[in-house]
C-alpha cells in the first residue's frame, strides 16, 4: 500500500521530470532560432558552428569528468567508439543542420529533425533486419507526408535552395539517427551520461579544428552580437538541454520524456513566426499535426 508521503514523493518526481523534458525540449527547439539570427550578422554555417561548440567545449568536458568519476579509464576500443560517435552524431549532424539552415526556415529544419524516430526504425529495418509493423509504417508515413506539406510550401515561395537546405537537415537528422543505433552498446558499458560528455567534447574538438582548416584564422573574429548569441547557443540551447533531458529520463522514464519533446517544433514555429518574422499558414499547421501525429503514434505502437 502506498502511503501519502510516498505518493506525493512520487508526484513531485513526475511533475519534475515533465518540467525538465518540456523544458529541455523548447530549449533544443531555440537552436534553429538563434542560428537564424546570427547568419543576419553576416556570419556563416563554420563560423556558428565553431563559437557555439567552443563555448561548450568546458561544459562537456565538465560533464564528462564528473560522471566518469570511480569508473574506469577508458581503453582504446572505448576512445575509436567514442570518436566515432561524436564525428557522426554531434558533429556531421550540427555541421549539416547549421548549412542546412541558411536555405530553409526553422520551422521546416525543427520538423524534419523531428523525423528522427521515424529514421532510427527504418535504419534498425534495414540494417539490423528488424521487422516493422503495419501500424508503424503507417505512424512513418504520416510523418513524412506532414513533412512534404511544408517542403512544398517553402519550395513554392522560396525556390530550389529549398531542396537543398532539406537535403543538408535530413541529412543531419539520418546522422544523428545512425548515431543512435550505433551507441546503444556503447550507453551500456559507458553511462549515457559519460558518453554525452564525453562524445560531445571531441565534435567540439572537430568543429573548432574545422574553421582553422576551411578558413583563415580572421574567420574566428565575429560581431559582438554573434559571440552573445554564441553564448546563449552552447550553455541554454546545447549543454542546459542535454542535461534536463538526461535528468527526465532518469524520472520519468525514456518514452514519457519523448512524448514531452513534442512541443519541440511548436516551441519552433512560434519562435519562428515572433522572432524571424516566419510564415504561419494553414499548411505549415496540418503539416506539423500530421509530423506530430505521427511520431506519437510511433512511440504509442512500439
Amino acid at each position: 500500500m502506498t502511503t501519502p508521503a510516498v505518493g506525493a514523493a512520487e508526484s513531485s518526481r513526475l511533475w519534475h521530470g515533465l518540467a525538465l523534458a518540456t523544458l529541455g525540449a523548447i530549449a533544443f527547439s531555440g537552436k534553429a532560432i538563434l542560428a537564424k539570427l546570427m547568419y543576419r550578422h553576416g556570419v556563416d554555417a563554420v563560423q556558428v558552428l565553431f563559437w557555439r561548440m567552443a563555448l561548450a567545449l568546458p561544459l562537456f568536458l565538465a560533464l564528462a569528468w564528473w560522471a566518469g568519476r570511480g569508473k574506469r579509464a577508458f581503453t582504446r576500443r572505448d576512445w575509436f567508439s567514442v570518436i566515432g560517435l561524436g564525428f557522426c552524431g554531434y558533429y556531421l549532424a550540427s555541421l549539416l543542420d547549421f548549412i542546412g539552415l541558411m536555405h530553409v526556415t526553422a520551422s521546416l529544419e525543427r520538423l524534419i529533425l523531428y523525423l528522427n524516430p521515424t529514421l532510427v526504425l527504418l535504419i534498425s529495418m534495414f540494417a539490423l533486419g528488424r521487422r516493422i509493423s503495419a501500424r508503424q509504417a503507417l505512424a512513418t508515413a504520416l510523418s513524412y507526408v506532414g513533412v512534404l506539406i511544408v517542403f512544398g510550401q517553402e519550395l513554392r515561395f522560396e525556390g530550389a535552395d529549398v531542396a537543398l537546405g532539406s537535403a543538408l537537415v535530413f541529412g543531419s537528422a539520418l546522422s544523428y539517427a545512425i548515431y543512435l543505433v550505433a551507441s546503444g552498446e556503447v550507453v551500456r558499458r559507458l553511462g549515457a551520461l559519460r558518453l554525452t560528455g564525453a562524445a560531445t567534447s571531441v565534435a567540439c574538438l572537430f568543429a573548432i579544428a574545422q574553421l582553422f582548416v576551411l578558413r583563415p584564422a580572421s574567420a574566428a573574429i565575429v560581431p559582438e552580437p554573434v559571440l552573445w548569441l554564441s553564448l546563449t547557443n552552447a550553455v541554454f540551447t546545447t549543454f542546459a538541454p542535454v542535461v534536463m533531458v538526461m535528468m527526465a529520463i532518469e524520472r520519468i522514464g525514456a518514452t514519457l520524456a519523448a512524448q514531452c519533446g513534442m512541443v519541440g517544433p511548436m516551441s519552433t514555429i512560434a519562435l519562428g513566426v515572433l522572432l524571424l518574422g516566419e510564415p504561419f499558414t494553414g499548411w505549415v499547421v496540418m503539416g506539423t499535426l500530421l509530423v506530430l501525429l505521427g511520431v506519437w503514434l510511433l512511440a504509442k505502437w512500439r
